[in-house]
């Protein structure tokens, strides 16, 4: 073990007897589920979770999760044309998302 993990157990549990780790938001409940966060970088997986908690979701995201439900739908629909303006408007939703995608590392470039 390092020495820098060391000082962090040692701190870690120099709180923990002081109680200051008692009644934080979360406590007694599961980690929440991170696993998109693998593929993308840190610092969007900060800045995405800084916004989430603050109940506000970048446009790439609110498009990504309308791409998923419209997906879901998809599957069910029988009706030859209402699958084309579906598809239609998926292909219209994953454009907007792969352009919001390419605006937000443009700005982090720049």
């Amino acid at each position: 073990m390092s020495w820098l993990n060391r000082l962090a157990e040692r701190r870690m549990q120099a709180a923990r007897l002081k109680g200051a780790l008692q009644g934080l938001s979360g406590e007694g409940k599961p980690l929440p589920d991170r696993t998109s966060d693998a593929f993308i970088t840190p610092g969007d997986a900060i800045g995405f979770r800084i916004m989430a908690e603050a109940g506000v979701l970048p446009e790439e995201i609110v498009l990504k999760k309308q791409a998923q439900a419209l997906r879901d739908t998809l599957a069910s629909l029988t009706d030859e044309t209402a699958r084309k303006a579906a598809l239609a408007e998926l292909a219209r939703l994953e454009m907007r998302q792969a352009m919001a995608e390419e605006a937000r590392r443009a700005f982090m470039k720049g």
